[in-house]
């Protein structure tokens, strides 16, 4: 009888994960999808010129009909954000690992990346044109400088949490400084890396299009500019279509490989969200 009850508590806890999991995917389409009708209803209700808010079937055309054209430029922007983002990744971590590995460097750098990060980026761009000239580079070093910061911050705040009463008990049991850094500290601040990693990429996409509207021949960034110029508003949105389907994409990319990565770090809090709780 108890096994039969058992079974029953079982099969009802997989259908309420199943139910769950069915719900998490099918919620953002819901709201996708009702956004897009509210939209779409209110620029036919209103009559809402679509130079001044394109509704969405008129967004959809005009992908269609420019669809060679935006893939294109969106190959130059993910090339462009993908290049800034490798060399964030690349400095950030060694950088990171250096702040939060010496105390003197901490002291050293840390007023000086808050001050980096501090200024607008955008204001850098038309510097950077002047060293560079228009195109690619510029592109690159701007997500390179919005991506950067996240990760160096994140890194070093990871390796920062090792609790010092651990680090007296690994001392006390003869573990130099050298074994608590590899064997306890760099683990602790991959969740850490992993989850800047996610913003940051999103960050490097934001820096390329902030530089291509501004110096560039290619791009979705030029090519929105270059559409608002001839009051293509329509254009104007699929480019931000474009862009935000982009984001969400590297996103989901970068997620589910944090997920793998460091799935030991994560588990717990997927399981508490299996259970209901918050």
């Amino acid at each position: 009888m108890s096994e039969a009850v058992e079974t029953i508590a079982t099969e009802e806890t997989k259908l309420n994960r199943k139910a769950w999991r069915l719900g998490d995917v099918a919620a953002p389409w819901i709201i996708g999808i009702g956004t897009l009708i509210v939209w779409e209803a209110s620029c036919l209700i209103f009559d809402i010129k679509k130079f001044i808010l394109p509704a969405p079937t008129d967004i959809a055309a005009s992908l269609w009909e420019w669809h060679a054209v935006i893939f294109t430029h969106a190959l130059q922007t993910l090339y462009t954000t993908v290049l800034g983002f490798a060399l964030a990744v690349v400095g950030g971590l060694v950088l990171g690992v250096a702040v939060g590995y010496s105390r003197l460097l901490y002291k050293a750098l840390y007023p000086i990346l808050i001050g980096f990060n501090s200024v607008p980026k955008v204001a850098i761009v038309p510097v950077l044109v002047i060293w560079f000239g228009i195109g690619t580079v510029p592109a690159v070093i701007t997500a390179f400088m919005l991506s950067f910061f996240p990760i160096v911050v994140n890194v070093a705040a990871g390796l920062a949490t090792v609790e010092p009463e651990l680090e007296d008990v690994l001392r006390s049991l003869g573990a130099s400084r050298r074994d608590m850094f590899f064997k306890v500290g760099l683990p602790r601040s991959m969740p850490y890396f992993f989850a800047s990693l996610k913003i940051a990429i999103t960050l490097a996409l934001v820096g390329s299009v902030i530089s291509e509207t501004i110096a560039s021949n290619s791009g979705i960034g030029y090519l929105m500019l270059n559409a608002s110029s001839r009051f293509d508003v329509p254009l104007v949105f699929a480019g931000l279509v474009v862009v935000a389907a982009m984001g969400v994409a590297i996103y989901a990319a970068f997620a589910a490989f944090e997920a793998r990565v460091t799935g030991w770090a994560t588990r717990g809090q997927a399981l508490r969200f299996d259970a209901g709780g918050g």
